[in-house]
């Protein structure tokens, strides 16, 4: 019997060992089991970025990389940037009642059609867009309906910080945030495959000033729209380019066609007498005149069905600078004839006035040329009618004659060491001095007096002419502008101011010329902007820059003329 007891512990003993080692498997099993899904948890919660879902991701592959880097100014200030937004989609498969649902859809978003919503609601689909950035009120509401087959992608509304300031140059983002014009359409891809931000040479304080000044101007003359532009002589950087009337962009679906349309880039205008720069600056780089010489202005010029007058005619032989100072077109006429059509052409190509600006924006505008060159185009030409180019292409070729007559390609993007391979030289270096002594004389005795801003050696030249109207040109209504420099003993920034279809006022005596309207716009932009640049006022009396500039004229000497 003993050896039976012993038998029977052995067993029992065998089993409680069994037991145990089975609880403690189950134990370790389910320790983890617990382990592996609290570590899922860990990892989905805190270690992953946020994901959509699978089915939205794959029903709109491509939409949520959405991401654009930052537009900077040549200060590092924000020009655009991005929001993180939610749009809402659906899983119709999952929703329960379509009607109920979008008649509860419509209730937080009061301008979609409950009928609509509730037709995408029935598609035999797993994705359907129902709207696309929402706010987060909104996003908060929606999700507060607690209705199945409802959710959100994350996606990135574009936002830019000063609204109108720089619009045309900016552009706009489509619902996708694919650029669709200007730097955002230029520079797509690079702004949606960096993170590093697009760096500008505009700046923002800069933009500021012109655009308050020109859409100061605008209001009092009545125009119809404007263009200003400050850029760099020295590299061709954009420091400044305006565009009105202009637009918001954070609310591009409410601009017109003509407040869309970039004047600065894409318009092209006759730009009168401004012309006379380039007319005046080939024929003393050609050795056809000297400073010295002269034409007979007595009378009109009648050439074809063409009569080539002056508007404040002197009626006497004018030397250059006179015909430079009071902007007689019958002496540019006679020195662009002297210089040759073909030469004309040529250094008109170099000036970069013959091709559209290479400026980096896709609202390039063509300049419009003659088809056939004949001596009476050579001649209207010289004072800036039967071409028409952008203001910024003006605007660049003005900088090659005051930069030493080089020609640097206007440019929009900062960069850390400037692109030279567009450089050109259009004219000699001693042409370059002489085009800023006698830029310096229009606004010291001349048309451009207006244009003064004490201390800052302003140089520049009128622009007056009348728009096309069918088969001619109507008197009523003008291109005004003025393109000045400064400071004219070393220039560094060259500033355009342009209005479309200015009127007189009293104070303009009736006029609404260059000299009249355009010419107060630069001063008031250099007068403000001038700091701002680095450009400190200067003694203009000062002997050695008197002798710089000075330029001796004929006996009879100099009198203002309104054009």
């Amino acid at each position: 019997m003993p050896c039976a007891a012993t038998d029977a512990d052995g067993v029992l003993k065998e089993a409680m060992e069994t037991g145990r080692t089975r609880l403690l498997i189950m134990g370790t099993v389910l320790t983890l089991a617990f382990g592996c899904v609290a570590a899922r948890l860990v990892d989905l919660t805190m270690l992953r970025p946020a994901q959509e879902p699978r089915t939205a991701a794959t029903a709109a592959k491509g939409v949520i990389e959405t991401e654009r880097a930052e537009i900077v100014d040549r200060r590092g200030v924000v020009l655009a940037t991005g929001l993180a937004t939610a749009s809402l989609y659906a899983n119709p498969s999952r929703v329960l009642d379509p009607d109920e649902t979008a008649r509860l859809i419509a209730t937080v978003l009061p301008n979609e059609n409950p009928a609509k919503l509730a037709k995408l609601l029935r598609r035999k689909s797993t994705f359907v867009w129902l709207r696309r950035k929402l706010t987060p009120d909104q996003q908060w509401q929606i999700n507060q309906l607690g209705q199945p087959g409802l959710d959100f992608l994350r996606e990135e509304a574009r936002v830019y910080p000063h609204g109108e300031l720089m619009a045309h140059v900016l552009g706009m983002t489509d619902i996708d945030n694919q650029g669709t014009a200007g730097i955002e359409r230029s520079f797509d891809r690079r702004l949606r495959g960096h993170k590093a931000p697009l760096a500008l040479t505009l700046d923002a304080r800069v933009q500021h000033v012109v655009r308050d000044a020109l859409n100061a101007a605008i209001k009092k003359h009545e125009a119809i729209g404007g263009v200003g532009i400050v850029l760099d002589i020295r590299n061709g950087e954009v420091a400044s380019l305006v565009s009105l009337p202009d637009f918001d962009n954070n609310h591009p679906g409410s601009a017109s066609k003509d407040q869309i349309r970039n004047r600065a880039t894409l318009g092209t205008y006759e730009l009168g007498s401004t012309f006379k720069i380039f007319t005046t600056a080939m024929a003393l780089d050609a050795g056809v005149v000297t400073l010295s010489g002269g034409y007979d202005a007595t009378k009109p010029i009648k050439i074809s069905r063409f009569t080539i007058r002056d508007y404040h005619a002197k009626r006497r032989w004018l030397s250059v600078p006179e015909i430079f100072m009071y902007s007689s077109n019958i002496g540019a006429a006679k020195m662009a004839i002297d210089v040759g059509g073909e030469t004309q052409r040529a250094y008109l190509g170099r000036l970069g006035l013959m091709t559209p600006s290479p400026i980096e924006l896709p609202e390039v505008g063509a300049p419009q040329l003659p088809k056939v060159w004949r001596p009476v185009n050579t001649m209207t030409i010289s004072y800036g009618h039967g071409i028409a180019v952008s203001p910024l292409q003006l605007t660049s070729a003005v900088a090659a004659i005051l930069n030493d007559g080089v020609y640097h390609a206007p440019t929009l993007i900062k960069r850390a060491t400037p692109d030279r391979t567009n450089d050109i030289r259009v004219i000699s270096k001693s042409t370059s001095h002489t085009m800023r002594r006698l830029l310096r004389l229009v606004v010291d005795q001349g048309t451009g007096r207006r244009a003064a801003a004490t201390g800052y050696l302003v140089g520049g030249k009128t622009g007056t002419s009348e728009k096309q109207s069918g088969r001619g040109y109507n008197r009523r209504s003008l291109i005004s502008s003025f393109v000045g420099a400064f400071p004219m003993n070393k220039p560094r920034y060259v500033v355009l101011a342009l209005l479309d279809e200015p009127k007189g006022t009293k104070d303009t005596h009736g006029y609404a010329t260059g000299g009249w309207v355009a010419a107060p716009i630069v001063r008031r932009i250099i007068e403000r902007a001038g700091p701002t640049l680095g450009v400190m006022p200067v003694d203009e009396k000062t002997p050695a820059i008197h002798s710089d500039l000075a330029i001796n004229l004929t006996k009879e000497g100099p009198t203002l003329a309104s054009y």
